[in-house]
């Protein structure tokens, strides 16, 4: 029986089904949910509320977060249940591992020095796209002491109190980025080698895989941003390749075509840092290759999210969700 002391925040906008396995897999040990829903057209907060479930629908004339919702959550779980201790964040369309919110209490008890913990997220459907699989790829982190986790994490709620919860404005690696100043305050992460969460990416197009490669640029843009005198650095490194990958190498090329066209032969750089990355992973491994170019392709992405980043801050506009994935 799941500990009193722990709730469960859910966020979503437009899952549908996703969103109604999710609440399945939470199972009967976990009465302590709240789901915040991001304006969804598709029945989600009611479906919720038959389901037992609290929820909290966010304000329609400010931007939707990911943050956001995770901030609304959180303070609503705290004050309809105050003696919550922990907070088990979960994606929309996610499924949770049956074992893991045991598996995670047990460690946090153990180590109070960890103020949020994460298992392996798994691509619940991984051979039905290449995308999918891609990002069953991401999601094979290092395991022991970590420098973030994603969405799907069991945080302790007096290290969430002190970070002051996540940075609502951020679109995108607001999980990272809280981590970042929880480390900052003394705190540690950890990633479990254990299951956790199952998660149905549902992207079967390269539009949707390009969206979200740039909404990755245009987090790290966002936090780098944000962040420019940490000593963690993060991000900074992700940033200086997508721009050196992308613009500077571009322009130095043309540059020195226009001089002499032997410089065009430089091109080969590319797939040289292609071969140079699958072969560190598997020479022999058709899908080490594919991801190479893939990572090399998300380069691009990144560049117009941090592009798109940069535009927003010239003209003093604010961030809006980016959303890659079709209502479920």
């Amino acid at each position: 029986m799941l500990a009193r002391d722990v709730g469960v925040v859910v966020i979503g906008r437009n899952e549908g089904e996703r969103l109604l396995k999710c609440f399945s897999s939470l199972g009967p040990q976990a009465d302590r949910v709240v789901y915040v829903d991001s304006g969804s057209t598709d029945g989600s907060p009611q479906a919720a509320e038959k389901m037992g479930h609290l929820v909290v629908r966010l304000d329609s004339t400010l931007p939707f977060t990911a943050a956001r919702a995770r901030n609304e959550g959180s303070l609503a779980a705290r004050h309809r249940w105050p003696s919550l201790r922990y907070i088990q964040f979960l994606d929309g369309d996610c499924e949770l591992i049956s074992e893991w919110l045991e598996i995670a209490y047990g460690f946090m008890e153990s180590h109070p020095n960890v103020a949020a913990v994460c298992g392996r997220r798994r691509e619940k459907w991984p051979d039905q796209s290449i995308y999918n699989k891609l990002c069953d790829l991401e999601w094979a982190t290092p395991v022991g002491e970590a420098i973030a986790c994603g969405g799907d994490s069991f945080v302790r709620v007096p290290a969430l109190e002190m970070a002051g919860g996540f940075r609502a404005e951020l679109i995108a690696g607001e999980e990272p980025e809280m981590c970042l100043r929880l480390r900052e305050r003394g705190w540690t992460i950890w990633r479990l080698d254990t299951e956790m969460t199952a998660h149905d990416a549902a992207m079967k197009r390269f539009r949707q895989w390009w969206i979200r490669a740039m909404r990755g640029g245009y987090g790290y843009a966002q936090v780098t941003c944000l962040h420019r005198g940490s000593r963690f650095g993060l991000w900074r490194r992700e940033v200086r390749s997508a721009i050196i990958w992308t613009a500077g190498l571009p322009l130095l090329l043309a540059l020195g075509f226009s001089i002499n066209p032997i410089f065009f032969a430089l091109l080969a750089i590319y797939p040289i840092q292609i071969s140079r990355m699958a072969i560190k992973r598997n020479t022999l491994d058709p899908l080490s290759w594919v991801s190479s170019c893939f990572i090399m392709l998300a380069q691009f992405a990144a560049f117009f999210g941090i592009a798109r980043f940069v535009w927003n801050q010239v003209l003093h506009r604010s961030s809006r969700i980016i959303e890659y994935k079709r209502a479920g």
